[in-house]
């Protein structure tokens, strides 16, 4: 089996375009959530959302490129141009059939789709573009990431709602571990801001509806909390064989060690009461790493900020770790970015491997009422300096899919 380490990373946030504009905001506890401005929300019941702001398309690939792609393809496009950049790997070096693109989204091109429907209903069957399909697809990243980088090797676009970035992830893992590539782009994209969404997550009461104060709306583990808050982006990270990463001597900013998947085999929209899926990818990942549940040093919780969510990752996490649950630093990223859907595994991955590599622990920002079911460490009083060598961080989606990676830092 060929040990993983990661050699490149790019993200499209709400609290930045660029990894270190990401990852300062982050540390600093600022929140990316604003009342939305890109369309009329008078009559939506949220009015907030996590934004991605000053992400000019037409400028990185001119009118022509960027309107032949969805908002959420060209987050990924762009967040994959970012990772070849701090890859430094050279395109034309390589074998091109050992390079791979593993990338998803949740919900795809849902802007392109409604686009074209209100277009169907307003102007006819004829005034409906011919890209509709080949857009809104979700495996339309991957292909794009594909194409522009010449990568002839596997391509892969799961589905599995916001777990997404883990699996694949973690299926890109399996697949170089196993010597079937060298390189692989892995992450996942998401654009699904829309009326539609709002409406539809609205009327299911999932989402906070604190549009008075945006910035504190999107709460994990607080005792007040109302919901999650609905965000957009694109988290990718180039994943490669050691060997072809010291062969070519490429910066590697952390290592993959672990992968595990569970179902919790209960409902299409509720998380098991017991966490049991997420116990099991949890448990799944340590048992792939070979690692005692004592050698994680902090955990990177899915936490959206939903009452049945957040505690049942809350026992799932005591069942699995004991007493130790209580020495780990666990940190909601969604309490800063919001829940960008199948992009958070990705981007949360980028801001555990910066964690490993720097020693600090973001912050869980609004957690200001304790609640008695979650009663861990959730790093509440801002951002935390501590030693950190293994991270573990979860992933969960609709229809009980649940991930889990363990990233190490690497020396």
């Amino acid at each position: 089996m060929k040990r993983v380490v990661i050699t490149g990373m790019g993200v499209i946030s709400p609290l930045g375009n660029d990894i270190d504009t990401f990852w300062h905001h982050l540390t600093k506890g600022k929140s990316g959530i604003t009342l939305i401005d890109t369309f009329d929300i008078s009559d939506s019941k949220t009015k907030i959302a996590g934004i991605v702001r000053d992400f000019d398309a037409e400028g990185r690939w001119g009118r022509k490129e960027a309107r032949r792609m969805d908002r959420f393809c060209q987050f990924a496009l762009a967040a994959a141009e970012q990772a070849l950049e701090s890859s430094q790997l050279k395109l034309d070096k390589i074998d091109r059939e050992r390079f791979g693109v593993y990338v998803g989204s949740g919900i795809g091109g849902i802007n392109t789709f409604i686009d074209n429907v209100n277009l169907l209903n307003e102007r006819g069957p004829g005034r409906v573009s011919p890209s509709l399909v080949p857009m809104m697809i979700s495996n339309a990243a991957a292909a794009q990431i594909s194409i522009r980088l010449g990568a002839y090797g596997p391509s892969l676009s799961p589905v599995t709602a916001c777990s997404i970035g883990n699996t694949s992830i973690g299926e890109a893992f399996n697949v170089i571990r196993n010597g079937e590539a060298d390189v692989i782009f892995a992450g996942g994209a998401e654009a699904a801001i829309t009326k539609l969404s709002l409406a539809s997550f609205g009327n299911a009461t999932a989402l906070s509806m604190r549009n008075e104060e945006p910035a504190l709306a999107s709460r994990p583990f607080d005792a007040n909390r109302d919901g999650f808050v609905m965000s957009e982006g694109a988290g990718i990270l180039v994943l490669e064989s050691l060997e072809h990463a010291l062969r070519r001597e490429a910066p590697i900013y952390s290592e993959v060690i672990g992968y595990g998947a569970g179902s919790d085999a209960y409902h299409m929209v509720a998380s098991h009461p017991e966490g049991r899926g997420a116990y099991a990818a949890m448990k799944n990942a340590l048992n792939k790493a070979n690692i005692a549940a004592s050698e994680v040093d902090v955990i990177s919780a899915h936490a959206t900020s939903t009452q049945v969510g957040d505690m049942s990752e809350t026992l799932a996490i005591k069942r699995l770790f004991g007493d130790h649950a209580y020495q780990i630093p666990t940190t909601a990223n969604k309490s800063m970015l919001g829940h960008m859907l199948g992009a958070a595994g990705g981007v949360e991955a980028i801001a555990l491997v910066k964690s490993l590599q720097q020693g600090i622990v973001p912050p869980t920002i609004n957690l200001e009422t304790a609640d008695l079911e979650c009663d861990l460490d959730y790093v509440s009083e801002g951002a935390r300096s501590v030693p950190l060598n293994i991270g573990l961080s979860n992933s969960f989606g609709f229809g009980g899919h649940n991930s889990a990676i363990v990233l190490k830092r690497y020396e």
